[in-house]
């Protein structure tokens, strides 16, 4: 997403625009949490299978990940396995619960919107940056 400039006639669209905004997310996030307690139960089986079967050859775990390249400032997982699913899982749970965060302070902050009812010929400008709400600008036309 990028900055960008939402028009609303009344602060409850407003209101409701983040209370759907904060519904999406949370499920989006439970959606997550429950992929990431699935992959971190693979994770730790396939762990616990990997270590029997080094400890019974005889070998030591690598130190190095042959499996990992990185282009530019993207990175590649050849060949990956739950641990790298596991990590990317919880990287994606940890920005939807920040993202979470922000829009109920947002949406906390805005609560004195509700106040203002039906304001006739007033607009409201909302500038958003990745969709959450940064600046309100009261127009009136």
């Amino acid at each position: 997403m990028v900055t960008q400039i939402k028009e609303f006639t009344s602060a409850q669209a407003i209101a409701e625009a983040l209370d759907k905004q904060l519904s999406e997310t949370k499920s989006v996030l439970g959606e997550y949490l429950r992929k990431l307690d699935e992959i971190r139960t693979l994770a730790e089986k396939s762990k616990k299978v990997r270590e029997v079967v080094l400890k019974l050859a005889g070998k030591k775990a690598p130190t190095e990940n042959a499996s990992e390249i990185t282009v530019g400032t993207l990175n590649i997982i050849l060949d990956a396995n739950p641990f790298h699913e596991l990590t990317a899982i919880e990287s994606v749970v940890r920005s939807h619960q920040e993202r979470l965060l922000v829009l109920q302070k947002v949406r906390e902050s805005c609560k004195w919107l509700d106040q203002l009812g039906d304001t006739e010929g007033l607009r409201y400008l909302v500038v958003e940056d990745e969709g959450i709400p940064e600046r309100i600008l009261f127009k009136i036309s």
